[in-house]
Formats: C-alpha cells, sequence, structure tokens
C-alpha cells in the first residue's frame, strides 16, 4: 500500500513538473556543454577557413539625387513633361543604370574592354580565382578566351561577345539603391577589390547617368522641335487656304466687310437685341395685367395692386379719406348723426371715394394701355427683323456657308498661332540645359572591405554552430536509449527506484596493499558509499509489504553483463552484516556466473539437488567473511527450466522459509531465457537490474511486463552509475545519487 502511495504521488509530482523548468535546461547545458562547444569550436574553424580563402571586395558608393527642373522656358507650358518623382519613376531610372545598353556605354568610356596581347599588364592582372564579385579588371579576355571572336547584337549595335563578358561582369558588381525611403536620392555601389577601382567606376557610372540625362532630354528636344516644324508648315498651309476660301466667297457674293461683320450682321445684330428688350418688356407688363385681372376676379380693387399707390393723385385721396373719417368720428362723438356737420363730411367722403374710384379705374387702364403699347412694339421689331433678313442679299444657306467657313478659319488660326508658341518653346528647351539630377556625394575611397564582414560572418558561424550543437546535443539526448533519472522509470514502468549503485574503480576497492572484491565490499568498509546503496535497496525492498516483509528476492535483469549477480551477492553480505541468516541461491544454471565467482562451480550444487543426487546438508555451504549460507549452481543440466519449475524447488524454497531469514535467488536475464518467469512463481518479489544510461527503456519495458503477471516486481535497481554524469541530470537525480560534495562527509573510503 504505501509503495503504491509512494508511486502515485511521484506520478502526480511528474506530471506536475512536466511543464519547462529552467533547472532541466541547465542540467541539459551542463551535460552536452562540450559536444556544443565541440560544433561550436568545428563551425567557426570552417567558417575562419572560409573567411582565409575569400578575397576582400572594397565597396564605393557615390550618391545621386533626383531633382524637378528648376528654371522654365519661356511659356506658359513645357512640352516636355517633368519627371514625376515617384515610386515607379524611380525604379525606372534604377533599371536604366542597370541596363545593358547604359552600361555598355561605361564600359567603352572607361575602356574595360582592351584587345591586348595577353603579354600585357592588363592581361597578366587578370586573377582566375577571383571571387564572385570580381574586379572588372579580372574580366579583361585573355587569348584563350577570344581564340575564336564573335561578335552579337546590342540594340541596334553589334557588339564583340568579350564586350557583352564586359557589360554582364559590371552589371554583377554594380548595385543601385534608394538611399531614404521617402527620398529622391539614389546610392550607386560597385564592388571590387580593388579599392581605388571600386570608387573610380562608381563615379564613372554617376557621371554616365548624368551625361545620359541630358542626352536624353536634349534628343527629345529635337525630335518634339523636328516633329512641330512639320506640323507648323502644314497648319501654316490649312490656315491660308481657309482665309482664300472666306474671302472668295464674300467676293462672289458681294458681301462688305466692317470690321470682323457684315453690314447686314451688324443691322441684324441690333435689331435682335432691341427684339430681345422688346420680349423682356412685354413679358414684365403682361404678368402686371394677370395680376390685375387676378385681383379683380377675386373681388378686390386696384388699390390692392403692388405699385398701385405710388401716384400721388391716388396717395392723396386715400389720405383726404382718412382725414374726413377722422372727423366724422369726432362729430359723431359731439353730436347726432343728424346733425349739418355730419351730413356735410359724410357728402365729402362720398366724393372722395367717387374720386378713387374713378383713379383706380385710370390705373387699371394705364396698366393695360402699357401692356398693348409694349405688344406692339415688339410686333414691330419683330415685322423689323423678318424684313431686314427678308431684304438682305444673303440668304439663309448662304450665310450658314460663311458663317462654316469664317469658323473654319479661325480654329486654324487659333491651332496655328498655339503651335508656333510651342515650337518657339521647344527651341529654346533644347539648348537651355534644365538639371533635374546632380551628383550630391562622390565615391570616395573606402577604408574597410565591404565582404567578407569578417565580425558578422563569425557572429553568424557562432549562432550556427549554436543551433547545430543544441540540436545534435538534443538529438544524442533523445538517442540515449538507456535509463538515467527516476522520473523515466517512474513514468515508464510504473516502478519506484529502490536504490542506485555507484560505479567502483579499481581504486575504489583497493584497501591497504589487497583489492577487495566488490561484493564483499560491504562486509569491509560498511559505512562506504555502496554499502549504503546496498543498504538502502536492502529497506526499499522490505518497504513494499511492511506488514509481510518479502523473504524470497529474485534478482534479475533484462540483459546480460547488467551486474544482477554482484548486487545479489551485496546484498546477501549486507544482510548478514544485519545478523539476519541469509541463503544466496545461484539458479542461473545456464551461466552460474555467481559460482565460478565464488569458486564453487565444480561442486555439487541446486541441479544435483533437485535430481535428488545429493542432500540440502551436503550442498548448502556456509562463507565465513560475508556470513552467509550459498547455495551453487552445481552440474550442468539440459533441462533448467524444468527443474527450477518442478515440485521438489517448490518444497526447497517452502523448507528454506522455515530456515532462513533471507533468501535471495540470482536468476538468468528475463530477455533471452523464460527461467526468471519460472522462479518468479517461487519469489515474493522481484528486484530488475538496470545498468544506468545503458540499457534499451523498450527492452527494459517487455521485460517488466512479462514479470508483472504476479505483481511482484518490487522496482528497479541502477547499478554502474556514473556519479559526475549523474549529477548533471537535475534535481530529479540528487535525491538518489549519493556521490556528491555534500554527502561525502557521511561516508568513509
Amino acid at each position: 500500500m504505501l509503495s503504491r502511495l509512494a508511486t502515485t504521488e511521484t506520478s502526480e509530482a511528474s506530471a506536475a513538473e512536466s511543464h519547462f523548468d529552467l533547472r532541466d535546461a541547465v542540467s541539459f547545458i551542463w551535460r552536452q556543454w562540450k559536444f556544443i562547444l565541440a560544433i561550436v569550436a568545428v563551425v567557426l574553424l570552417v567558417g575562419i577557413v572560409i573567411l582565409l580563402r575569400q578575397t576582400p571586395l572594397y565597396t564605393a558608393t557615390s550618391e545621386v539625387l533626383l531633382d524637378r527642373p528648376r528654371e522654365k522656358a519661356p511659356g506658359n507650358e513645357a512640352i516636355l513633361a517633368d519627371v514625376n518623382l515617384d515610386i515607379s519613376m524611380i525604379e525606372s531610372q534604377m533599371a536604366i543604370i542597370r541596363s545593358s545598353v547604359f552600361l555598355h556605354r561605361v564600359v567603352e568610356k572607361e575602356h574595360l574592354v582592351r584587345d591586348t596581347q595577353p603579354s600585357t599588364d592588363i592581361q597578366q592582372t587578370a586573377s582566375p580565382e577571383s571571387p564572385v564579385l570580381a574586379t572588372v579588371r579580372s574580366l579583361f579576355p585573355g587569348s584563350e578566351a577570344s581564340s575564336k571572336p564573335s561578335s552579337a547584337n546590342l540594340g541596334s549595335d553589334a557588339i564583340p561577345s568579350n564586350e557583352f563578358r564586359a557589360i554582364a561582369n559590371l552589371k554583377s558588381a554594380i548595385s543601385v539603391s534608394r538611399i531614404a525611403q521617402h527620398g529622391y536620392v539614389l546610392g550607386i555601389s560597385v564592388t571590387d577589390p580593388d579599392p581605388v577601382r571600386a570608387a573610380q567606376l562608381a563615379n564613372a557610372v554617376a557621371d554616365a547617368y548624368l551625361v545620359d540625362k541630358l542626352d536624353a532630354r536634349y534628343e527629345a528636344a529635337k525630335r518634339a522641335s523636328a516633329w512641330l516644324s512639320d506640323r507648323l508648315s502644314e497648319l501654316r498651309n490649312q490656315l491660308r487656304a481657309s482665309e482664300e476660301a472666306v474671302a472668295q466667297f464674300r467676293a462672289e457674293h458681294g458681301l462688305i466687310q466692317d470690321g470682323n461683320l457684315t453690314l447686314t450682321q451688324q443691322q441684324l445684330s441690333e435689331l435682335n437685341g432691341k427684339l430681345v428688350d422688346a420680349r423682356a418688356d412685354s413679358a414684365q407688363k403682361k404678368a402686371r395685367v394677370d395680376l390685375l385681372n387676378s385681383i379683380l376676379a377675386k373681388g378686390g380693387s386696384v388699390q390692392s395692386m403692388p405699385d398701385a399707390g405710388t401716384g400721388n393723385a391716388l396717395q392723396a385721396l386715400r389720405q383726404q379719406a382718412s382725414t374726413l373719417s377722422a372727423q366724422e368720428a369726432d362729430l359723431l362723438a359731439r353730436y347726432g348723426a343728424a346733425h349739418p356737420l355730419v351730413v356735410n363730411i359724410r357728402a365729402q367722403e362720398r366724393d372722395v371715394e367717387r374720386s378713387i374710384g374713378a383713379e383706380s379705374a385710370r390705373v387699371a387702364a394705364g396698366i393695360r394701355n402699357d401692356y398693348e403699347l409694349a405688344q406692339s412694339r415688339l410686333a414691330s421689331l419683330e415685322k423689323s427683323v423678318q424684313q431686314a433678313t427678308g431684304q438682305s442679299s444673303i440668304d439663309d444657306a448662304t450665310a450658314i456657308r460663311l458663317r462654316e467657313l469664317e469658323r473654319t478659319a479661325a480654329v486654324n488660326k487659333s491651332l496655328f498661332e498655339d503651335f508656333l508658341q510651342r515650337s518657339k518653346i521647344t527651341e529654346e528647351q533644347s539648348t537651355f540645359e534644365v538639371r533635374d539630377a546632380r551628383v550630391i556625394t562622390p565615391a570616395m575611397l573606402p577604408g574597410l572591405p565591404s565582404s567578407p564582414r569578417k565580425g558578422r560572418f563569425l557572429a553568424i558561424n557562432v549562432l550556427v554552430g549554436l543551433i547545430l550543437g543544441f540540436g545534435g546535443a538534443f538529438a544524442r539526448e533523445r538517442l540515449n536509449a538507456g535509463f538515467t533519472i527516476p522520473k523515466q522509470v517512474e513514468e515508464i514502468l510504473a516502478l519506484p527506484l529502490l536504490s542506485s549503485v555507484s560505479h567502483l574503480k579499481p581504486r575504489d576497492l583497493t584497501v591497504g596493499n589487497a583489492v577487495v572484491p566488490i561484493y564483499d565490499y560491504p562486509v569491509v568498509k560498511p559505512l562506504s558509499r555502496y554499502a549504503e546503496a546496498i543498504r538502502a535497496l536492502r529497506s526499499g525492498i522490505q518497504m513494499t509489504d511492511v506488514d509481510h516483509p518479502p523473504k524470497v528476492i529474485q534478482m534479475t535483469s533484462a540483459v546480460p553483463d547488467e551486474g544482477k549477480t554482484t548486487i545479489a551477492l551485496s546484498l546477501s553480505a549486507s544482510a548478514a552484516i544485519s545478523k539476519l541468516k541469509v541463503l544466496f541461491i545461484d539458479a542461473d544454471l545456464r551461466h552460474p556466473t555467481a559460482s565460478r565467482i565464488l569458486k564453487s562451480e565444480k561442486q555439487a550444487g541446486l541441479v544435483d539437488l533437485l535430481m535428488g543426487h545429493v542432500e540440502v546438508d551436503e550442498v548448502v555451504r556456509y562463507h565465513e567473511a560475508p556470513g552467509y549460507w550459498m547455495l551453487s549452481a552445481g552440474n550442468h543440466t539440459q533441462n533448467p527450466t524444468d527443474l527450477l519449475g518442478s515440485e521438489r524447488m517448490k518444497s526447497l524454497i517452502a523448507g528454506f522459509k522455515e530456515t532462513f531469514d533471507l533468501i535471495v535467488i540470482d536468476s538468468p536475464p528475463v530477455g533471452p531465457v523464460i527461467d526468471p518467469i519460472v522462479v518468479s512463481q517461487l519469489s515474493d518479489k522481484i528486484v530488475l537490474v538496470v545498468r544506468w544510461g545503458s540499457t534499451a527503456r523498450e527492452l527494459v519495458k517487455q521485460c517488466v511486463d512479462q514479470l508483472s503477471g504476479h505483481r511482484k516486481v518490487a522496482g528497479v535497481v541502477f547499478n554502474h552509475v556514473n556519479d559526475r554524469q549523474a549529477q548533471k541530470y537535475g534535481k530529479s537525480a540528487y535525491s538518489y545519487y549519493y556521490g556528491t560534495r555534500y554527502y561525502k562527509g557521511y561516508y568513509s573510503a
């Protein structure tokens, strides 16, 4: 129960700590630092060798600023559009600099290709082992390259193939980039092993670009001027023909021209102006008549008209009526309605009202008369226009034709004058130098090589080495098939780690001048680290079942050479020191290693006892030095499995349990034979010995599955533990290894 509880708690703790732990990472680096450092050193060494084999390259950069034209030729517009300095235009300028046609001019100007003999100095300086970005001088052709001269076409020019090679290599050595993200500065860089040559070529390319811009503008202006000259000649002839057609038409029809208009046209223009005014006046007066009729139709009076009361007579009558009304009211307040003064006032009011009515009628009549007069005037003007157009010597068709000819002449004249102006501007621009690019920073002599960048290159090598080192170390960790920490045993096998036995070297086993056998070391050095590990194993076995401590302990392993026999003998010796009556049985009938170690392989033993050839007292012998009893394997047999599974074997073990306090059975490995499974039926607990960091986990898991049918496997023992390496596996291993400096004071050598 306690064993299961401990296993459960350990599993829960392992699950809780399954996340990333900094201490695990540090332990991983501690374990693999030599391997990682070796990989980094190898990669760094390779990088240094590459650096030593590379030729230093120098990069010189010339900066060119793209400007808009700041000076304009005379005129309102320019026939040549300004450079639109957007991203696409800047990329176009960069493409021009990288173009083969442009670089061909640089090659010719700088004489990068010369038809010389191989013995000349230039040919001798060419190096066949130049790096990828070689100097342009290394591209000069030798006699072996020009043994069969050939030529090719670049645009409309035929150039030799050696010039093509020079252009291609210059293109590979040059780079054009935008200096500022939102600026208009181009950086022209040339890379060359010779720093002086790199600066010269960078400046040469920048100068060639400026000259190319000027040539392009000049050629464009010349082409535009030539085209405009041809077009002006055509327009001049066209204008002359149209003006002659107008003059001939006037002469044929006898038209008199007054300025730009004919006499008939001038009259018609004046009449049309008066006609428009008359129509507007008539429309206005008709609106007044319509408003008057509307007011009268609704029972109103002329006095309701907006401008009816503007006359002096009607306004005076209204004021007089208002005054008489006030006087009447005053007299009525003093006298009666029949008083003579009141009667007189009322008579006067009636006279004034009759005068107002008469005046209103006169105003209405005046409004209607004005409208009739306007209508008469409009009709008269319309008649005059009709008469003027009818009595003119030009009929409608003739007038239309004349206007058409005049419009044509006017358009031709305007077009001719516009093109004449543009032609003059273009002629000025073709002779006027406009700078739209300039060198702001010429290429200087580079002081340090641009390639290879040793610091960054070596840093990248170190980084690559670290990546490869950590990757390789991780792969080594994953490829390590053995158990190294208790957590692996608990997670994979679901078993506890009972103890960890350190690997002892011959100098550790030397006591005085004699070498003590490792299986007797717990007797000779009971306070040693090894003896403590064996005691921990014995205590762990007893704790697996506290209420019923196991008496029959079977020691086995997954494969041979795990050290199970040594652990079994050491366990027997440790128990004997504790005054227990211990019996050691060598049940490995195929390879009786324990019998051979104790020099009893030729004596009668277990095989003879099971076959009935001897008695128990004859084969069970006492060893005084370790203090325990031993039953050796005995003679060889052809059926060891049958003997170990016999009823006599069961009865022997049952009898031994009555006589001895502890029985340790050394059985064969589980992997190759079935004998351990047969012996497991007779044992109380099984201890599996595993070589630390060596035995494959899958094989151990398979052996545990074979032995777990009876749930007798008590746990696992790590054997041959390398203490120095084990300490590098972090916190989970420190609780089980006793070789650290913290525990040395508790052991005696």
